[in-house]
């Protein structure tokens, strides 16, 4: 199964400000992105519910256990914290948090839930080059795009800049960037995922803020617009 095209992601910036500092490499690891006080690193999306979440996490089981006697450093997402990003914003000022929450709720009064079919797996971007491990999105990824569409409109409005690639759903389940074995690890998925077939509702935008540092990335909801509510 080949990569989306385009990542649906990238960072946003208030016109006119420049943003934080991103991630840099030092003594080979990865050092979180610093971002100055009263910015806040946002995104929205949509959850992954629990039984859902649990088909998901017996697939990273799986491909583990597979590879390198599951010894491989993949930086696996936790599992809990599963979700469909819709639009990333990035550094965000904090004043423009009520906005967005707002836009969100008068985008989600407009839209009914609908299904989505995850299916398949493979890595961005390429398979022999693996930076990132995925899960493909099948039924409801147009619903998904005209929600990112919105989403990203409504950003604009907020006077937040987004980048422009073209929004591509699939469910992010781990990077390997810099891990030996990875191109082992996305062709074990790609296989393991062959089949797979998971089922759930889409009823809700999440407004999350990540926190960087420390292992996977944690994630905390600072506003829920549900379907139409």
């Amino acid at each position: 199964m080949s990569a989306p095209e385009g990542r649906g992601s990238g960072e946003s910036r208030l016109r006119g400000e420049s943003g934080s500092r991103g991630p840099r490499r030092r003594g080979g690891r990865w050092e979180a992105p610093v971002d100055p006080p009263g910015v806040l690193r946002l995104f929205f999306a949509v959850p992954v519910p629990a039984a859902a979440r649990d088909r998901v996490g017996e697939l990273i089981d799986r491909v583990q256990g597979e590879v390198g006697g599951g010894t491989a450093r993949i930086r696996w997402v936790r599992v809990e914290g599963l979700h469909l990003t819709l639009r990333f914003l990035g550094p965000t000022p904090e004043d423009r948090v009520e906005p967005l929450r707002a836009s969100a709720d008068a985008l989600a009064r407009t839209a009914a839930p609908f299904e989505v079919r995850l299916s398949g797996g493979g890595a961005f971007p390429s398979l022999a080059r693996p930076r990132s491990l995925w899960v493909g999105v099948q039924d409801g990824a147009e619903r998904l795009a005209s929600l990112a569409d919105a989403l990203t409109e409504a950003a604009g409005e907020c006077g937040l800049v987004l980048d422009t690639r073209p929004f591509a759903p699939h469910l992010t389940i781990g990077r390997t960037d810099g891990v030996r074995l990875g191109p082992v690890a996305a062709r074990a998925l790609e296989h393991a995922a062959d089949g797979l077939e998971v089922r759930f509702d889409v009823d809700r935008i999440v407004l999350f803020r990540s926190f960087l540092g420390g292992g996977p990335a944690r994630y905390e909801a600072l506003h829920e617009a549900r379907l139409g509510a």
